[in-house]
Formats: C-alpha cells, structure tokens, sequence
C-alpha cells in the first residue's frame, strides 16, 4: 500500500503569520525520507494554507510522486498542466468549510457537471492521471467509471467519526472498495485518518494508497515529522 502525506497543515502554520516557516517543501523532504510513497498538497481557491509558490517548488523537489487537490477552478487547472503533478485529485470545496465535508456530486445533471468534464479533459491531455475524491457510494463510483477517471479516493470521513461506535461505515467502505475495484477503478482513501483508525482501512485489501494529513503532521509537534510518518508507515504496513 502507498502512503502519501499531506502537508497542507505546515502551511497552515506557517500562514498565522505569514512568515517563510515552517516551509512545507522542506517538510515534504523529511517526509519522504521517514517512508512516504508520495507527497499530497491541496491548492485552495482561498490559498488559505498552501500557495501557488509551494506547488511548484514541490513539483521541483519531491522525489517520489506529487498529488495535487483541486478544485475544478480555472486558474489552479493552467497551474496544474503546467507542472504536471504524477496526479491530480480533483475534490469539492465550499469556502466557509473547515476541512472538505464530503465527496463530490457527481449526479446526472449536477450543474458543475460539465466543468468538471472538461477540467478531467484538460488534465488527460497534460498528461496527468486523475482521481475523483467520493463518497462509498455505488452510484457516484458508477459515475466516476463513466467519466473516465484512473482511479478514485474514497472519502472516509463518515468512518473516523464513527468506527467507535458502528462497524457500518468500514462495512461500507468495503463493499464500496471491492465494486470499485471490480469496475477497473484504482481505489485510494482518506480523510480523518488517525494512528487510532488506520489500521482497519488499510486492511482493505484492493485499497492501493492512503492520504493521510492533520493527523500525522499534530503528531509531529511532539516527535518531528520524519518520526511520525515512520510511526504511520509501520502501523499501515502491519495492517497489511
């Protein structure tokens, strides 16, 4: 299983006060050397953690394979086939939002409907292999499978606010892994991910990668970053 790292939340730091540190390029670095496969950054319309800047100083500097997030905007698109990431992950985003709440629509006459197509074009064209960040929901992979797509990252934030309480969400997750999986679809998942919940998900046999963020950069405050992803990366290869 890969395990990529996002390292948005080192810019979130850096952004209180809009200083040079933490530089999250940096991070990726130290990342990479405590095991990540990849590296994943999310390029906001609000740029409220990482920058234009940042993406193409990582484009430069990661060594093993670069996630960009995005959202089906104009302007983050030209940037994204100009440095043309190892892929794209393209997610919904609503400015007031915390973190993204959930998957993207993808329902017959959806009104971004046909931008997202044409952002999913653009992206082929450049080169870049795409991923939809959805729901486990059969009719939304069926729709990912239509529009084309490598693969998808199932949204497993219903998961880690409920595996306490229900073994229904990772039921979910895997039915929804294994009919994806069925479809020729590559299956990646994240969000919420913790070194409490992963392990249970990175079971999931035809789960391929791991986006993993908040949760590994809290932990490196007490430990540094190297030491978290080892931790992380030991916990996923055991659940393997």
């Amino acid at each position: 299983m890969r395990l990529y790292i996002n390292v948005d939340h080192v810019a979130t730091v850096r952004q209180a006060r809009r200083t040079d540190e933490p530089d999250p390029v940096e991070a990726a670095l130290h990342c990479e050397r405590g095991g990540a496969d990849g590296i994943t950054i999310h390029l906001r319309e609000d740029r409220r953690h990482i920058q234009d800047a940042d993406v193409r100083a990582m484009a430069e500097s990661v060594t093993t394979a670069l996630n960009l997030e995005l959202a089906a905007a104009d302007d983050i698109v030209t940037l994204a086939t100009e440095i043309r990431p190892h892929h794209a992950t393209l997610v919904p985003e609503r400015r007031a939002e915390v973190t993204t709440e959930g998957g993207l629509d993808l329902g017959v006459g959806h009104q971004a409907e046909p931008r997202l197509k044409d952002t999913i074009a653009r992206l082929h064209k450049a080169g870049i292999r795409v991923s939809l960040f959805i729901d486990p929901d059969h009719a939304t992979i069926d729709r990912a499978a239509e529009l084309g797509v490598a693969a998808i990252e199932l949204h497993t934030g219903e998961y880690a606010n409920r595996y306490r309480e229900s073994e229904k969400p990772l039921e979910r997750l895997r039915i929804a892994t294994s009919y994806a999986k069925d479809l020729g679809l590559a299956v990646h998942a994240g969000h919420g991910l913790t070194y409490r919940n992963v392990q249970p998900v990175a079971a999931i046999p035809e789960i391929e990668e791991l986006n993993i963020g908040h949760s590994i950069v809290s932990r490196s405050i007490l430990v540094g970053i190297e030491a978290a992803v080892r931790e992380m990366r030991s916990l996923v290869d055991a659940a393997r």
